[in-house]
């Protein structure tokens, strides 16, 4: 699973970073981005519903 946010619709509510720590942290510009593009399998889970819950649909999932 790979992931990103789209900048242009974060909000910067903090719930993908609440719910995935590991796979979410805040940027300079105090919005929320993906630690890295691949997601470690074992917060898989965690990213999902990071993603599902997105108050905006800022949180992306890539095509392999």
């Amino acid at each position: 699973m790979r992931v990103y946010v789209d900048q242009d619709l974060c909000i910067s509510c903090g719930l993908c970073i609440d719910t995935a720590p590991a796979v979410f942290q805040w940027n300079d510009d105090e919005k929320a981005e993906a630690v890295e593009e691949e997601v470690p399998s074992h917060v898989e889970e965690d990213a999902r519903e990071a993603l599902e819950n997105c108050p905006t649909d800022a949180i992306k999932e890539m095509e392999r």
